[in-house]
């Protein structure tokens, strides 16, 4: 194949070829060579035998992914694809072949005896399933039922959170009119766990058809979120829609196998099969995959709920736990995944170009934002909603009552630029009438707070709010330390010290490590008080949901509502911030911020080769860097990429990830982006090929 395969300093591929074929087959032949492991791990994650070489603690996950059958849908979906768009099949064909020939056994390989497998042409597809089938937070409708059931329905919003941690994902668009250029600029941040290797890939893709620059998903072909093509732009954020039922099922058995009762009242035969997962160093695990007409069982069975937990009887009545439940999400009903939205916008040349791409959208559910060199400008969201009552947005569905099922898909709310600016970060705004918890405001308000300061912008001036650390969720508690009186001489003054901080998590504020001692303190006392005591025991749910359910979790990321709620079951919020303030004046903290809010890497295997980073931040700044207040200061999450795209001269455009292109331990560019990202600085997109060809020979 006629490929070219560049590298600029930062060792970001640079790849060109005469085909869109061949294209796609040498981005899968480089990504394999960057990060063979990190794309075996995700297709063993993607077929649930990812515990065959991670051990006990990956079982979780390889039986839901089982039982959700996501190797399946996917298998469904490139079927259906072959069918109905051949050009985009054959396209992710090529890119699964290319993986095939660059997959190289690194040192994890040999650490964990696992062998590079083979990837089939539907692969792509279940990687991109298993990396988002709980990116809408569906198992926040097993928290609600918890709530209601210990607390009454008054309880179903009481911890409102998105999930096991905040999502932090920003991006705004500021319009010609309001940059020196006269052309729009586009910023912003992915927000997801940060990982070793990265969830994204910056990548150059050239052919006669399109040149286009971007953060790939390593194991998917093109570049999904966020691309610049030279003459348009865009960039996503989640729309926290909910596109994702569970439905309460009653099953039993019979001597043919499995029935489920449907809403008209009868009994029908759901599919079963057994598969086993296979466990490094221990015992395999056998597993029972039932399928009823909502979708895959994915707890529980006709006999209880899984992890051996019996569920006891479950006959509608109040408050009783479901033996088994269903899951019905798009993909799995339409067989359709959204991949035929890829080539499309690989080719746009304008913000139309890029409307029509995101029609074809399926899932996640996100909100797009667009700009090209014309002036044209495009704010909307994109995926599939399903329309079906309120009510299954919010909790469990029984599957025996009629009047729950999907009735077609939401229209895609779309808006126009208001003063030349448009915001978008995982809040209520533009995608409120699809979905049910949403981030608070404080990301979104502060950016076009700050971008309301001047009337022109331009790329340079994006990093700034990128960084930006001032945290307006901070009020509420506040707010009460300010009401106090009648403390120790000891706790007032720490009171009337943080009454005076610039409410900045900045990593060398000493007053924001305090801050956050206190808040941790309120967070541990709420959760440990008795009204909550029922909802502190873990639910027997499989262990993977458990993030969901944990009560720190939810006061910690619900600490705002909680404080602001009129009434809170009976606790005195006064004494409770009282005693914590208290407590953490007899023992200060005496170092910063950054001295406990580090980074904390998720790898597949092994550890970090380097001291965690001190970071600034926090989940509600709009630089989130989430840790969970009460059980850790450490952070998880954070800002997954960051770019700047410049429609006036494309190669002004810069972005970072948190490590380095290379996935490889060892590698010059495992690691080498990190001083960028901790201190906010981006490095240049190379888009001119000359220069690239003058680098590499002199390299």
């Amino acid at each position: 194949m006629a490929t070219e395969i560049y590298r600029d300093a930062w060792g970001i591929p640079h790849l060109r070829a005469d085909t869109v074929l061949e294209l796609a087959y040498v981005q899968g032949k480089v990504t394999a060579r960057d990060r063979s492991w990190q794309l075996e791990v995700e297709r063993h994650r993607a077929q649930g035998t990812s515990a065959s070489f991670l051990g006990q603690a990956a079982v979780s996950w390889d039986v839901l992914a089982r039982r959700a059958r996501l190797a399946d849908t996917a298998r469904r979906c490139f079927t259906a694809l072959e069918r109905d768009d051949p050009e985009t099949a054959d396209w992710v064909r090529a890119y699964a072949d290319g993986v095939n020939d660059g997959l190289t056994a690194t040192e994890e390989f040999e650490r964990t005896g696992l062998a590079p497998g083979r990837w089939e042409p539907w692969t792509p597809l279940a990687v991109w399933l298993a990396l988002h089938l709980l990116f809408a937070g569906f198992p926040a409708k097993l928290w609600r039922e918890e709530a209601v059931r210990h607390l009454g329905d008054d309880a179903v919003g009481l911890f409102a959170t998105d999930g096991p941690g905040t999502s932090g994902s920003n991006g705004w668009l500021v319009s010609g009119a309001r940059t020196g250029t006269g052309h729009a600029v586009l910023a912003g941040d992915p927000h997801r766990f940060i990982e070793d290797p990265g969830v994204y890939q910056q990548l150059h893709l050239s052919c006669p058809e399109f040149d286009v620059v971007g953060l790939a998903v390593p194991g998917l072909p093109g570049i999904a979120h966020f691309g610049h093509t030279g003459t348009v732009a865009w960039a996503i954020t989640n729309a926290m829609a909910d596109y994702q039922d569970l439905y309460r099922e009653r099953l039993r058995r019979t001597g043919a196998g499995i029935e489920a009762l449907g809403p008209d009242g009868r009994w029908h035969r759901a599919t079963r099969h057994t598969e086993t997962v296979e466990v490094a160093g221990e015992a395999p695990v056998e597993i029972e995959v039932v399928e009823t007409d909502r979708g895959p069982v994915i707890i529980g069975g006709p006999e209880g709920l899984d992890e051996g937990v019996p569920g006891g009887p479950d006959e509608g009545v109040p408050g009783a736990r479901p033996l088994a439940v269903s899951l019905r999400h798009p993909p799995r009903v339409t067989g359709d995944l959204g991949f035929g939205a890829l080539l499309p916008l690989l080719r746009a040349r304008q913000v139309a170009d890029v409307d029509r791409a995101f029609d074809r959208w399926a899932e996640p559910v996100n909100v797009v934002q667009a700009a090209d060199t014309e002036g044209g400008t495009l704010h909307r969201v994109a995926g599939r909603v399903p329309v079906r009552p309120e009510v299954d947005r919010v909790r469990l569905t029984p599957a025996w009552e009629p009047g729950h099922g999907w009735h077609g898909w939401h229209p895609m709310p779309r808006a126009q630029l208001t003063d030349g600016i448009a915001v978008m970060a995982n809040g209520r705004g533009l995608a409120a009438p699809l979905g049910v918890e949403f981030a608070p405001p404080h990301r979104a308000d502060r950016i076009a707070a700050l971008l309301a300061e001047r009337e022109h912008w331009s790329a340079d001036d994006m990093p700034r709010i990128h960084m930006d650390t001032q945290l307006a969720s901070a009020a509420p508690l506040l707010d009460h330390l300010a009401a106090l009186d009648g403390l120790s001489a000891e706790a007032a003054a720490l009171r009337d010290r943080l009454l005076g901080w610039n409410r900045r998590m900045d990593a060398d504020s000493a007053d924001a490590a305090a801050y956050a001692a206190v808040r941790g303190a309120v967070v541990r006392r709420l959760a440990a008080h008795p009204a909550f005591a029922a909802l502190a025991v873990p639910p027997a749910y499989p262990e993977i949901f458990q993030p969901w359910l944990a009560l720190v979790t939810r006061v910690a990321f619900a600490l705002e509502h909680l404080l602001r709620a009129e009434e809170l079951y009976g606790v005195d919020r006064a004494a409770e911030v009282r005693a914590a303030v208290e407590e953490v004046a007899a023992a200060p903290p005496t170092g910063t911020w950054g001295d406990t809010h580090r980074l904390a890497l998720w790898r597949a295997s092994g550890t970090p080769p380097f001291e965690a980073p001190r970071l600034s931040g926090d989940h509600d700044c709009v630089l989130a860097t989430s840790s969970v207040p009460g059980l850790t200061d450490l952070g998880g999450r954070g800002p997954s990429a960051r770019y700047i795209w410049d429609l006036a001269r494309r190669e002004d455009s810069r972005w970072v990830v948190p490590l380095g292109a290379a996935g490889a331990p060892g590698s010059p560019h495992h690691h080498d982006q990190l001083p960028l990202w901790l201190t906010g600085e981006l490095a240049p997109v190379i888009t001119d090929f000359d220069q690239l060809t003058k680098e590499n020979d002199d390299g």
